[in-house]
């Protein structure tokens, strides 16, 4: 099988290759009239206000349904529906479930070891000597090692990894209720990318995510609505990888996988 490490690498990250996050299904009024170049104060404080909320969670568990738009060779885009799953313990353990129809990977991280797996071809991967925080290895997971998680901006809002000057357009849209939540939504632009954020009234945790990307024309968008559980204990035993008859491969950098790799999904 010549070609089974460097297309299980690839294909884990191209499973987690969402640079921000997108969302759609808010129950909006029309937006407010503003200009796309206004930088509201308010608007960046209720998002560094969302930061503070996050960083205050000794954990948790966080399920997202989302939606990913694929853009074909003739400009048609797909919309195609997948979940995440976060738990999460301590600055420094947890376990991503990342599900579609074309794919289902599993990220554990113990402050050590990453080991990424692809439950449906019991094959896995694991980064040892990490020795760092799950903030800071997300922070550089994409610049190290090729891998870019969804959802990974949930531990970098409110640190210097997510800094906020760099804003062209921060507003509020408008009020919005999602899942019965009370939530307020905001709209942002940054270089390359538009963001939208709906933000609970009564934890400040965001409830719904949306990303545009205006790096491809027909401004391909990633949606997420998020439900926390911030109230059951998350169990040791529940973020640690068990490889039970998976086989372990080397872990190889995603632009020397995509030089050996077939089309299609696992």
């Amino acid at each position: 099988m010549p070609h089974a490490r460097p297309t299980l690498l690839l294909a884990l990250a191209l499973a987690a290759a969402v640079p921000l996050s997108v969302s759609v299904s808010a129950q909006t009024r029309a937006p407010v009239a503003a200009s796309s170049a206004t930088v509201d104060a308010d608007a960046v404080a209720a998002l560094a206000r969302m930061g503070k909320a996050l960083r205050a969670l000794p954990q948790f568990r966080m399920h997202a349904t989302t939606s990913t738009d694929y853009v074909l060779d003739d400009g048609q885009k797909l919309a195609l529906a997948g979940t995440v799953d976060y738990k999460v313990n301590g600055p420094d353990r947890f376990f991503v479930d990342i599900q579609s129809e074309q794919q289902h990977r599993q990220l554990f991280y113990d402050g050590k070891h990453l080991t990424i797996y692809a439950p449906r071809l019991k094959y896995y991967a694991t980064l040892d000597d990490l020795n760092r925080s799950s903030q800071a290895l997300l922070a550089e997971s994409a610049s190290r090692y090729g891998l870019e998680f969804p959802l990974a901006d949930l531990f970098l809002w409110g640190t210097p990894a997510f800094p906020t000057d760099g804003f062209q357009s921060a507003l509020r849209v408008d009020s919005a209720r999602i899942d019965g939540d009370a939530t307020q939504h905001y709209a942002f632009r940054q270089p390359g990318v538009d963001w939208q954020v709906w933000i609970s009234d009564a934890t400040a945790l965001p409830r719904q995510l949306i990303i545009t990307s205006h790096a491809d024309p027909a401004l391909p968008s990633y949606q997420a609505t998020l439900q926390w559980d911030t109230r059951r204990p998350v169990n040791a035993n529940e973020l640690a990888f068990n490889p039970g008859g998976a086989t372990r491969i080397v872990f190889v950098p995603v632009a020397l996988a995509a030089q050996d790799t077939p089309a299609g999904g696992n």
